[in-house]
């Protein structure tokens, strides 16, 4: 059997569930502006390189837990919310299956289907239980219950890509240079080079998504900059 046009189609739609590129891309994101802006603060004050490459790899290392305990923690919680709502629809189309077909048919009713046609539908939806549950769960809330986002998928990828791009910044201390700005040029080309990469999942042009994320991060570190140094003139740093 021959695939149709639209099953091809279907085949080349990105995966858009949230699983684990959404918070990988949060999490480089995260990292990189994270520690740009914390090294630009600290650098602002005039500390010493020793005292940067400290402070950044403590701000990587509690980052990036923090992000994988927050993600576990929200997509675990947002999966128990999903489990609790479908088990409430799970009890209604046992106690008020006609009930619940009507609710469905004015479902499709208000996008569009004749009355007739409807309910017939919803009628032959209603006679596999397992299927309409499914059926409904997704036209009530939204959400499609066999395809929830894994929490440990989540807070994984999170770690690790805050960690990858908590990372990039610190590489020119680590490799004995100790200037500041040395830092934060590279910490803006991989800003640029993960607004770049991130444009392929979203079909933007490159340069725009990279330069945004430039924009962004060069933000951030301007201000913790600026009150680096306000904070490290008035201390006496």
């Amino acid at each position: 059997m021959t695939d149709t046009p639209a099953a091809l189609r279907e085949a080349h739609h990105a995966d858009v569930s949230g699983g684990w590129l959404r918070p990988a891309v949060f999490g480089a994101m995260d990292g990189l502006v994270t520690n740009i802006a914390l090294i630009a603060g600290v650098g602002g004050g005039g500390v010493s390189p020793r005292s940067i490459v400290l402070t950044g790899s403590a701000g990587l290392v509690a980052g990036a837990i923090s992000m994988g305990l927050g993600e576990y923690t929200s997509v675990r919680s947002a999966n128990e919310q999903v489990a609790a709502e479908v088990a409430k629809e799970r009890r209604e189309l046992e106690r008020h299956p006609e009930a619940e077909a009507r609710e469905l048919a004015d479902v499709w009713v208000a996008r569009g289907l004749p009355r007739d046609l409807a309910t017939q539908v919803a009628e032959a939806v209603q006679r596999d239980p397992e299927e309409a549950l499914r059926v409904h769960v997704r036209e009530e809330l939204g959400v499609d219950p066999d395809d929830q986002p894994s929490p440990w998928a989540a807070a994984i990828s999170s770690f690790l890509f805050f960690s990858v791009g908590a990372l990039v910044p610190l590489l020119t201390y680590l490799f004995g240079a100790t200037e500041l700005w040395l830092a934060l040029a590279v910490g803006g080309l991989g800003l640029f080079a993960a607004g770049a990469v991130v444009a392929r999942f979203t079909r933007r042009p490159w340069w725009t998504s990279g330069l945004r994320q430039l924009l962004l991060g060069a933000a951030a570190a301007g201000a913790t900059y600026l009150i680096g140094s306000l904070i490290g003139v008035q201390g006496g740093l």
